[in-house]
């Protein structure tokens, strides 16, 4: 296994994100390490309707803003953690949402399962703490249109910026 580095995380979303399925999100609590491969992503640029950067850098939002290699981590509907991978360079807003790892579909399912919460934004993924690890594993995969985006415009909700790993791994 190897610990992704600062500069794998320095592409654009888009293409980042079907470069992340198969890598595996490794969280240290304690004395133990919990670890899970990803099988689902979803990119968001700040251009782009859908994501939180698009109308432009607030507190909420302010993570994305930084340089790639970090969390970013919000809560949505008030119940759900959402864990995103911030990418690219410094004050170009963009992400990747982790929307599924191995037998959790769902980005809030994932969160609860790896124990992941808010108290972690802004973390570096090349640390001690988060990170994600490269064993090799390559997975074939399908690009879709990213769902729960309805108040997106047209073209943004039509963009194939989701990608789920074929055939699924449960």
């Amino acid at each position: 296994m190897q610990k992704l580095t600062q500069e794998f995380y320095h592409k654009d979303a888009v293409t980042l994100a079907p470069l992340l399925l198969g890598k595996i999100i490794c969280h240290k609590i304690g004395t133990e390490t919990i670890k899970s491969r990803i099988t689902e992503t979803e990119s968001y640029m700040q251009f782009d309707t859908a994501c939180h950067a698009y109308r432009d850098k607030t507190k909420r939002n302010a993570t994305l803003f930084e340089e790639g290699g970090i969390a970013y981590i919000y809560l949505c509907y008030g119940i759900h953690e959402m864990l995103n991978i911030v990418t690219g360079e410094k004050d170009n807003a963009q992400a990747v949402l982790i929307r599924g790892i191995e037998g959790f579909n769902g980005p809030g399912k994932l969160t609860k399962h790896l124990e992941i919460d808010r108290t972690l934004n802004g973390m570096d993924l090349c640390g001690d703490i988060l990170w994600l690890e490269d064993d090799g594993a390559k997975l074939n995969y399908a690009a879709t249109k990213r769902i729960g985006i309805d108040y997106a415009d047209e073209i943004d909700k039509n963009r194939l910026w989701r990608f789920i790993a074929t055939p699924p791994i449960a």
